[in-house]
């Protein structure tokens, strides 16, 4: 098979089974370039279409209430410093330059690995519409970015779109469930179930050398933030923190609480940023969410969009 019926095989399979289910990829070839803008009469119609149900978690759509993400690079190698750049286009048709800030940020940006191995939380600076932020992604095969954010004046909305990076692909398998997460000689436990639609209460410990963290710093005006993601379509999925620095009440560690709200069972990957020591780093688990009870009511808009 040449290569470019493999790139087009490969894209097909990412429309059909998502990323846990990847067959084992070869050359995918050079990321496609951005789309052509569009007619006026055609935006109208991909608005109008792209006004997502209630129940939709965020992140699985590229366009949503007459927004867009747009990648405006086309080509990223693996393991190649990138300046990756984005827009985000209005209801329209032009640029939004206008953003509610959002622990601390008017945008975040959530890149992750179609098999959920690898993570970045990072935040571009933007310049007459346009995003830019230096990416370097590892491995060659399939990512997916999203892009958190609020215009002034409408609610916020987690958009997402895939990005691919040229070379041969080897899926990882999910990592295994699990409660414990390592990293630059920490320890962070997890406490908590998910279940299925209601609010489910995550407790994250840190401790370090067997000892507790007592003195997180903020971070985004936070003493760490969550981002959820389901295995299989990376639905991008609530998470509130509880309780805010400086609020009087809610101790620098080593606890942190979430409430997360997941709309079905299934795997699920949880990544933890946190700060200690003037260093950012992030704690990774696999969870998994017990199938709803029969009878259980559809999940409502609350657990529409990510707010890590």
């Amino acid at each position: 098979m040449n290569a470019a019926a493999k790139l087009g095989t490969y894209v097909l399979g990412l429309a059909v089974i998502f990323g846990g289910a990847l067959g084992v990829g070869s050359a995918v070839g050079e990321v496609a370039p951005a789309p052509a803008e569009e007619s006026h009469g055609a935006a109208h119609s991909t608005e109008a279409a792209a006004v997502a149900p209630e129940d939709t978690p965020g992140g699985l759509q590229v366009s949503e209430n007459g927004y867009t993400l747009t990648p405006l690079t086309s080509t990223i190698r693996p393991g190649e410093p990138t300046d990756f750049q984005f827009k985000v286009t209005g209801p329209g048709g032009g640029p939004v330059t206008d953003y509610q800030v959002q622990h601390d940020k008017k945008l975040h940006f959530i890149v992750v690995s179609r098999d959920l191995t690898t993570f970045q939380h990072v935040h571009p600076a933007e310049a007459g519409g346009v995003w830019t932020i230096k990416l370097t992604l590892p491995e060659p095969g399939a990512y997916r970015a999203f892009a958190d954010f609020a215009p002034t004046g409408a609610d916020g909305l987690t958009l997402g779109t895939d990005v691919l990076v040229a070379g041969d692909y080897a899926p990882k398998a999910l990592p295994p469930v699990g409660r414990t997460s390592t990293v630059d000689g920490y320890t962070v436990t997890l406490d908590g179930d998910l279940i299925p639609g209601q609010s489910s209460k995550l407790t994250l410990k840190v401790s370090k050398d067997g000892k507790p963290v007592t003195d997180l710093q903020p971070y985004l005006g936070a003493y760490g933030h969550l981002v959820a993601l389901r295995a299989g379509d990376l639905a991008y999925l609530h998470v509130h923190p509880d309780g805010a620095p400086g609020d009087g009440k809610t101790a620098a560690g080593p606890e942190i609480t979430f409430y997360a709200e997941v709309p079905s069972g299934g795997d699920y990957r949880l990544f933890l940023d946190f700060q200690h020591a003037g260093t950012v780093r992030t704690a990774d688990f696999t969870a998994q969410a017990a199938p709803a009870p029969a009878g259980t009511p559809a999940p409502t808009s609350a657990t529409t969009h990510g707010e890590h």
